[in-house]
């Protein structure tokens, strides 16, 4: 688990741009944080460090938007208007999971996956990767040893299994400009 302070919007999508720089096709990052927390400048920063060309918004009406002509497509969902899991898994964004081509962000993933921070590895299949600590963030990662409630709370109530590299974002406003941005990669 690493664990970032920002101290701008600037800095926020820094680190995003770090993150695009970095990624690797499939990746999934599932964003949770209230409204205003930075989730949407982290993706405007994920754009550009994947090369990303153009304008990057929030799909809050749209609900995904698809971002190409980087280095790897770009899929972005935001989930605010979907409350429960079976109202996502009714929507179909299930393959967008599965794709595997590019990097997905979701915004509001707690609604799809359930609350409670990371899942921990089972029966599944996660297994934990270390992707290196990004400058200006402590590191403190940690291989959960068995299956545990987190893990049951995210599949709940669809069973859906995590896809196979996930990163699990929380922002936390700490002050007006101030955030923290705690984070833990689950997969291959």
């Amino acid at each position: 688990m690493a664990t970032c302070i920002s101290r701008s919007p600037e800095e926020t999508a820094a680190l995003g741009e770090r993150w695009g720089q970095e990624a690797q096709p499939g990746w999934v990052i599932g964003l949770s944080g209230e409204l205003g927390a930075g989730k949407t400048q982290l993706v405007k920063g994920l754009a550009r460090g994947l090369g990303f060309p153009g304008r990057v918004h929030s799909p809050t009406f749209a609900l995904v938007n698809t971002y190409s002509g980087g280095r790897l497509p770009l899929v972005h969902l935001d989930l605010y208007r979907l409350e429960t899991a079976n109202q996502i898994a009714a929507v179909g964004l299930e393959e967008l999971l599965r794709d595997g081509t590019g990097v997905t962000v979701i915004e509001w993933a707690e609604r799809w996956f359930g609350r409670g921070g990371s899942p921990e590895p089972g029966p599944l299949g996660v297994q934990p990767f270390v992707a290196g600590a990004t400058k200006g963030c402590t590191s403190e990662f940690r291989v959960p040893r068995r299956a545990g409630k987190i893990a049951e709370a995210f599949l709940e109530p669809t069973r859906l299994e995590l896809p196979a590299r996930w990163r699990s974002v929380q922002i936390e406003p700490l002050s007006e400009t101030d955030r923290r941005i705690v984070y833990e990669d689950l997969g291959p």
